[in-house]
């Protein structure tokens, strides 16, 4: 899990991938980071834009939800992922977030080659 504003703002340079729920972010570290280079790690960040703690707390559920669920597979060996809310007008179903996901790592794995 990604904690330090360090490894947020690096990722941030990184590439991304945008849907109308989430953005998600992809940085490969450098081969000197002190985390093993085949580790995959996440973040999510969730601000206050979005809604009262209620909704914020739910949404950062959803989202270590779908990391666990689709990172062991589908996730970068190497890089950083971090999912960035997005304040949409009517909360999308599970299944469609989760699909979104796996696309977005798809094209992010292409990008970062």
């Amino acid at each position: 899990m990604i904690r330090k504003r360090a490894d947020f703002l690096a990722a941030n340079r990184g590439k991304r991938f945008v849907t109308p729920n989430f953005v998600l972010l992809a940085h490969r570290r450098r081969s000197d980071h002190p985390i093993p280079a085949e580790t995959i790690r996440r973040g999510i960040t969730v601000t206050k834009k979005i809604g009262n703690a209620v909704a914020r707390n739910r949404m950062k559920r959803r989202f270590r939800a779908l990391l666990a669920a689709t990172l062991p597979r589908d996730g970068i060996a190497g890089v950083d992922h971090v999912m960035i809310g997005r304040k949409a007008n009517t909360e999308a179903d599970f299944e469609t977030m989760k699909a979104e996901l796996e696309k977005g790592l798809k094209y992010l794995a292409k990008k970062l080659g």
